[in-house]
């Protein structure tokens, strides 16, 4: 008989909002971290090649599921919904800020012009 772990009530909302607020795949997120991480420093050795963070930790936390979650991951999501939501909540007024604004969604996952 297989049993479902259980996890508290607060983490399995944490797990839908970041899944919610982080709306690129795990694939899209990685391939822009690595655009963002090619410049002269480019690529270490390890299997993530330098990737930025935080976005790096939130591509972990993308590759794992819910049952897998560390006290680390939690609140690497955690962190991730907040930064997504007060960056989204402070849209810019001009063209050039707007392009910033949606590179710095982008390295956590939040693709801005994606439909909800």
């Amino acid at each position: 008989m297989v049993r479902e772990a259980r996890l508290d009530p607060e983490v399995e909302v944490l797990w839908e909002d970041f899944h919610a607020e982080v709306n690129v795949t795990s694939e899209q997120l990685r391939s822009w971290l690595l655009t963002r991480g090619s410049g002269t420093e480019s690529f270490g050795a390890g299997p993530d090649l330098d990737l930025p963070e935080p976005g790096r930790q939130i591509l972990a936390v993308l590759r794992k599921r819910k049952v897998d979650l560390t006290r680390e991951d939690i609140e690497v999501m955690r962190e991730a919904v907040d930064r997504i939501r007060s960056l989204t909540a402070a849209r810019p007024a001009d063209g050039v800020a707007d392009d910033e604004w949606r590179r710095a969604l982008l390295d956590l996952g939040h693709d801005a012009l994606v439909e909800r």
